[in-house]
C-alpha cells in the first residue's frame, strides 16, 4: 500500500511575497520557485491570482473575497424570500 504524502500548506503571507518577487522584482518564475522548493507551475497560479486582485488575493480557507461574499449574500436572500412567497401562496390558496 503507498501512503498519502501530506499536502503542504502556505500562509497567506508566503504566497503573496513568493509572487511579488516574480511581479515586482522582476525575478525568473523558475528561479524563484527552485529557491523556495515549490513547483514552478504552483508559483504561478499563485502569480496569476496576485496579478488578477491584488487586494484580496489569496483569502484563505473559509473565506471569500469581498465580491463573493456579497453574491453568497443576495443568493442566501433570494433563497429565503423566493421560500417566504412559495409559502404564502400556498397558504392564498388554501384560503380561497
Amino acid at each position: 500500500m503507498a501512503t498519502k504524502k501530506a499536502r503542504r500548506q502556505f500562509t497567506k503571507e508566503f504566497k503573496i511575497e513568493a509572487a511579488k518577487m516574480v511581479v515586482e522584482q522582476e525575478m525568473k518564475q523558475t528561479h524563484v520557485a527552485r529557491n523556495l522548493g515549490i513547483a514552478d507551475t504552483l508559483l504561478g497560479h499563485w502569480v496569476a491570482e496576485y496579478k488578477s486582485d491584488t487586494a484580496s488575493a489569496f483569502p484563505g480557507k473559509g473565506n471569500l473575497k469581498p465580491d463573493d461574499e456579497r453574491t453568497r449574500q443576495l443568493e442566501q436572500q433570494l433563497r429565503r424570500v423566493t421560500m417566504e412567497r412559495d409559502i404564502l401562496k400556498k397558504a392564498i390558496a388554501c384560503v380561497l
